[in-house]
């Protein structure tokens, strides 16, 4: 199988660009702050952090394959706004075994209409939202309790 203490984070498209992309919404911390300090907890908790972002679909889809085939713990997943449109992450999601948590800085549900459908929260084990980058953080606690 694989190493079950092995936590795979996925970010999807424009996450690249934390920090400075819209910080009044997504704030001034960038994709490599939040992995440093998921990886600090996630040592401490011996358990190892795959950290990884792509702006294609197709990326995401590939990981969330091999979380399953390398028997992941968890996965956490921010998929920008591929939460809204893509029923092929949702499809990828619901043909692994591997408990997916969706995560978002913001809060969907404040923000544009389209904005308030997730396609991803109908896979997902559960959807953190809305702390900015300690929804990851929680995220991390979530997937450690699984």
């Amino acid at each position: 199988m694989g190493d079950s203490r092995k936590i795979l984070v996925l970010n999807g498209p424009n996450l690249n660009l934390l920090g400075t992309r819209e910080p009044d919404i997504y704030g001034y911390d960038t994709l490599d702050d939040i992995a440093a300090r998921m990886e600090d907890v996630a040592a401490r908790a011996h358990v190892e952090i795959d950290f990884r972002q792509s702006n294609h679909e197709g990326h995401l889809i590939d990981w969330l394959h091999e979380a399953q085939a390398e028997g992941m713990h968890a996965v956490i997943l921010n998929a920008g706004a591929f939460t809204h449109t893509s029923i092929a992450l949702l499809d990828a999601m619901k043909a692994i075994k591997v408990p997916v948590i969706e995560v978002h800085l913001s809060n969907p549900h404040t923000r544009e209409e389209f904005r308030h459908k997730s396609y991803i929260g109908m896979g997902a084990k559960g959807t953190i939202a809305g702390f900015g980058p300690m929804s990851y953080m929680l995220a991390l606690e979530a997937a450690l309790d699984l």
